[in-house]
Parts: structure tokens; C-alpha cells; sequence
């Protein structure tokens, strides 16, 4: 019997509620080792909340909590406007929210401080906060992939200016929008082959063993995890188990899984658990996103020159 066919809504949809998910099950082992994790709950498997931010079960970080803002950025200006993105970052951080990055913070004090738009280049931007809140653009702009890269770019560096970052959330982005249109993993694979072939430091075969919040670590995770997995569940166990900056790979890789295996690929006790308010917020967006990703829309926010 063949399989069933997911449709974009439901890739789309699987891959929002997939980064929350994976947000809310690794904040509980963020910035654990896996040894402690075997020690506290042999296979960490379940949304529980706590760990160091002491989340309630189904609570999102700011991994989810960023790409709402930018997703409500982009619905709010039907299309792209990046003065409206940084005002929505600027609103999020107002909100008190329970984690933020420095280079977020940093970035988007320098904004309201100066109404600049784009941070400086510097060795110390090369964190992972850029592309964990992307895939909004990615929705967005699944059907116009100048328009995706330059968005995903000039989103990115509101905070955070470097090469590594920049690649790293174009391919995570790119191998996205892939599995959006129905692509397989072979596909997937030789876009990030394209990123280790360009960046050698990238290279996450065999896995290098690091769970840092730098991009590089959490890129070579994420992709780890997701090429080495066949569902959607055997893919975020396997990341969050790592440890480390759990919350954002957990992000990720449930971002990739669930454009893989859409809505249907995703365990029901984990969508349950999900906090409500939030799944719904994710409802509501996805299919306004895609609504602005349909050919006959998006031709006018390309670049000009793309």
C-alpha cells in the first residue's frame, strides 16, 4: 500500500507545531549533559517542563516564542517589512519572556537604540538565534527562493552578522522549503553537503559530539539527528537526549521532522501537551503564511535584482 500523501498545509503545520514541540521537550535537559539526563530520566521522552527555566509542561521558550513575533510581523504587513520584524523583537523582549539570548538582547537593544537594522559583523554573532526563528520566512516565501534568502538574511542580522549564522539559516531554511514541496531526504542531504562543501566546518558526518548553542554545534546536531532518524519521535528523542542547548536543537530538528513527516507524523500525547494557547497561535499563522507563499502573490516581495 502506498504511502499517504501530506500536503503542504500539512507539512507546513507539522513543521511549526514540530519547532515548538521540540522547543517545550528540550528546554526541560537544556544545558544538561547526556550522563545527567540517563541519571534524571533514563530516556528523556515526555514534556515535563522545569529544567533551568522552570517552564510549565507543554511552555515554549524563546526559540517559538521569536518565530511567532516574526510570523506575526510578516502577517501584519502582508509580506515583508523589516521595521515591522525588529518592532515585533522589540515588543517580544518588552514581554519579559522567561529566556533570551545576549546577542538578541544586544541586538535588539542597538535597534531601539538607534534604529538600526542590521548589527555589525562580528566573530561573537555566530550563535544560533538567527535561524531558529526563521521558518516563518521559510512558509512565507516557499514558493520564491531569492525573496526566502533575502528575508531569511535580513532578519538574521537585526542580531546576529556572520558567515556561519548566515549559512546555516539559509540551508536550514532551504532544506525546509524542500520537504515543503514534497522533496525527500536525498534532496535534503545534498543541500546540506552544498553548506559542508562551502564551509567544511560544518561537516556532521560522523557526528563531532557538541550540543553548544554555536551555530556551527547546533547545526551539525540537528542534521545528525535528523538524516539518522526515520519518524518524526525517533528524531527529537534522539536530539534532546544530547543535551546541551536542547531547546534549540530540539527546535530544529522538530522544524525539519515535521516537514518531513507532517502533522500526522507527530505523537499525540506531544501535540496534547503542547501549551494550548500556543498550538493555536501556530494554527492561526501557518495558513496565513501560506496564503503570502502562493506563486501569483509572492512575485511582487522578490528583490527587485534578486
Amino acid at each position: 500500500m502506498s504511502s499517504p500523501v501530506i500536503t503542504l498545509h500539512d507539512r507546513a503545520l507539522g513543521s511549526y507545531l514540530g519547532l515548538a514541540i521540540g522547543d517545550a521537550l528540550g528546554a526541560t535537559v537544556e544545558f544538561m549533559t547526556p550522563s545527567e539526563i540517563v541519571a534524571t530520566h533514563k530516556v528523556h521522552r515526555q514534556i515535563l517542563g522545569g529544567g533551568w527555566l522552570r517552564l510549565k509542561p507543554g511552555q515554549v521558550t524563546d526559540d517559538t516564542q521569536m518565530c511567532l513575533a516574526l510570523g506575526d510581523a510578516i502577517l501584519s504587513a502582508q509580506g515583508w517589512d523589516l521595521p515591522t520584524v525588529a518592532n515585533a523583537f522589540v515588543t517580544w523582549m518588552r514581554s519579559r519572556p522567561p529566556d533570551i539570548g545576549n546577542t538578541c538582547r544586544r541586538g535588539i537593544r542597538r535597534y531601539m537604540l538607534d534604529g538600526t537594522l542590521a548589527a555589525p559583523p562580528a566573530e561573537d554573532s555566530a550563535g544560533n538565534g538567527a535561524a531558529m526563528r526563521n521558518l516563518p520566512v521559510a512558509l512565507a516565501f516557499a514558493h520564491a527562493p531569492a525573496a526566502f534568502e533575502r528575508c531569511s538574511i535580513e532578519q538574521a542580522h537585526v542580531t546576529h552578522n556572520h558567515p556561519f549564522s548566515d549559512a546555516a539559516t539559509l540551508t536550514l531554511g532551504h532544506i525546509t522549503r524542500i520537504l515543503l514541496g514534497g522533496g525527500d531526504k536525498l534532496d535534503c542531504r545534498h543541500c546540506a553537503n552544498d553548506l559542508v562543501a562551502k564551509h567544511p566546518q560544518f561537516r556532521f558526518d560522523p557526528w563531532p559530539g557538541r550540543t553548544s548553542g554555536y551555530i556551527v554545534d547546533t547545526t551539525q546536531t540537528v542534521l545528525d539527528a535528523f538524516f539518522g532518524s526515520t519518524s518524526f519521535e525517533e528524531c527529537l528523542v534522539n536530539v534532546v537526549n544530547r543535551g546541551g542547548d536542547a531547546d534549540t536543537t530540539g527546535a530544529l530538528a522538530g522544524q525539519l521532522a515535521g516537514a518531513c513527516y507532517g502533522v500526522a507524523g507527530i505523537p499525540e500525547r506531544w501535540l496534547k501537551r503542547l501549551d494550548h494557547s500556543v498550538a493555536e497561535r501556530i494554527r492561526l499563522q501557518t495558513p496565513g503564511l501560506l496564503a503570502l507563499a502562493r506563486p501569483a502573490r509572492v512575485s511582487t516581495l522578490q528583490p527587485a535584482n534578486p
